[in-house]
């Protein structure tokens, strides 16, 4: 079982960078930057629990550097794609449902309510630094046991998973560059297997990090990647993106044009946007169409 005294250090370590990702977003007046630390909340965990029971073991040295290598560039990549962009419309419409005082208000609603999601979802990787520790509850140590079929398996499913994330990532950043894409669909690569790729890889990278867990004893933090599965598959990952792919299909049927027509029109405004800020809101083609149509769209 946890030392709960180390999981609470290790939770009292991703309060503060939660804090000071709220404080960074002060400055930019912009929440989307929890993205970013979102991964680096559990490697924050893993590292402190591991620190605080004197975790040493194989496993938890293996596990460490893959969290490490997949929360690095999971916050690289969305820093920079997201660091000269507007708010995400997420972010956004919270902001809206919640001024005045949402600076403020950002902390627990965003930051802070992320720190706790991630805590209990880091159950499996503080399972395996806990089977691993040698110092701990007990005194025991199984830092010495070798790794088996569910360590390897586990660590199959992780290099699976990560791949196709960080593939799917770089192919369709690669794709967005080319300006004879806009509007395009993209149908190759790994994205020829599953319309989001990066969130298949997400949720199978973290039923590896559970068979690892298992193999340390931790089968009880089951819990944690299905929590992660439903959440990248029915709240925060594909069922947002599917909903734009309906917004966008609705608003092309809407004005009679195609839907690369419409993905065109939008990244026009995104362009605008940056450059000219708030006072483009008005020439956002949804809103363009829903004043035109009479009609409220969704997004």
């Amino acid at each position: 079982m946890l030392d709960w005294t180390a999981a609470s250090t290790a939770f009292v370590a991703m309060i503060v960078l939660a804090l000071v990702g709220w404080l960074i977003s002060l400055a930019r007046r912009d929440v989307s930057i929890v993205d970013s630390l979102w991964s680096l909340f559990f490697l924050t965990a893993l590292a402190v629990y591991s620190w605080r029971v004197g975790a040493s073991g194989a496993r938890t040295t293996i596990l460490l550097v893959l969290v490490a290598i997949w929360a690095l560039r999971l916050a690289i990549y969305l820093t920079a794609r997201n660091w000269s962009h507007e708010e995400d419309r997420r972010y956004q419409a919270i902001r809206a449902r919640n001024e005045p005082g949402f600076e403020w208000k950002s902390f627990y609603l965003v930051f802070l309510l992320q720190a706790i999601l991630a805590a209990i979802i880091a159950a499996p990787l503080l399972a395996v630094a806990a089977g691993d520790a040698t110092v701990g509850l007990t005194g025991s140590s199984t830092s010495g046991a070798a790794l088996g079929v569910l360590e390897y398996a586990g660590i199959a499913l992780w290099v699976i998973g990560f791949g196709f994330e960080a593939v799917g990532d770089w192919q369709l950043a690669r794709f967005k560059g080319e300006p004879s894409n806009r509007g395009q669909v993209l149908d190759t690569g790994v994205w020829r297997y599953t319309r989001h790729p990066n969130y298949f890889g997400e949720a199978t990278l973290w039923w590896g990090y559970y068979l690892i867990a298992v193999a340390a004893g931790g089968a009880w933090t089951v819990f944690a990647p299905v929590l992660m599965t439903v959440l990248l598959l029915k709240v925060s990952g594909v069922a947002l993106l599917e909903k734009d792919i309906g917004i966008a299909h609705e608003l092309a049927v809407e004005l009679g044009v195609s839907d690369p027509v419409l993905a065109h029109a939008r990244e026009q405004f995104r362009t605008l946007r940056a450059d000219l800020g708030e006072s483009a809101d008005y020439l956002d083609p949804i809103r363009v169409a829903e004043r035109a149509a009479g009609v409220e769209l969704r997004g």
